[in-house]
């Protein structure tokens, strides 16, 4: 892994899916002692939370959620 001009790195694809590091999240660098650790900052909203954050208010619909589910079961 490289460093650059910046002084961002990438942090490689299986490792995030692995840990579960979605774009958005946060992270911090945390020195212990000679060594540099990437840790998840606790506070940050998950994937599901941003998702439903960037949709709440956006409905254009007076229909109630019954009729919406009738639907999109076929009901």
């Amino acid at each position: 892994m490289r460093v650059n001009s910046k002084g961002q790195v990438t942090i490689p694809a299986p490792l995030r899916t692995r840990h579960g590091i979605h774009e958005g999240d946060e992270l911090d660098v945390v020195e212990d002692g000679e060594t540099l650790r990437i840790v998840r900052v606790e506070a940050s909203p998950t994937r599901g939370q941003r998702l439903v954050r960037r949709m709440r208010g956006r409905a254009t619909t007076t229909m109630s959620t019954d009729q919406l589910l009738g639907l999109v079961r076929g009901d």
